[in-house]
């Protein structure tokens, strides 16, 4: 690898975010023209059967011809999502007493209920 090769590929500055099995990595880099620009890699960590563990990693790279308008849409995006669902969490994985506010199975009527068409046929023979 060349000199240029390397400092394509050189961090200029760097956070990270930690969030459970997800890490996000922010990265400013330099093109070959020492110009800055974004990437963004979301690094998830998957257990195998076994024990053992690899990481699937996706990379999203934003230029600064883009920033403003990123930044626009990525904020009206999540003022839109805090300001309909709040900033509370509310999922099966976070909430142990989480329940679905509908039912989404059909509903049977207590006439339905008696027909003989409604019961199981039981072979106690079997049991």
């Amino acid at each position: 690898m060349n000199n240029n090769d390397m400092m394509e590929k050189e961090e200029i500055f760097s956070k990270v975010l930690r969030a459970g099995r997800r890490t996000y990595f922010f990265d400013v880099r330099a093109t070959k023209a020492e110009d800055y620009y974004l990437t963004i890699t979301e690094s998830k960590k998957f257990t195998n059967d076994d024990g053992s563990f690899h990481y699937k990693k996706h990379k999203i790279y934003i230029y600064k011809e883009d920033f403003s308008e990123f930044k626009e849409i990525l904020a009206e995006m999540t003022d839109y999502i805090i300001n309909e669902k709040g900033d509370e969490v509310i999922s099966e994985r976070h909430q142990k007493d989480f329940k679905k506010e509908y039912d989404d199975t059909p509903k049977v009527t207590e006439d339905e209920l008696k027909t003989p068409e409604s019961f199981t046929d039981i072979d106690f023979d079997d049991i």
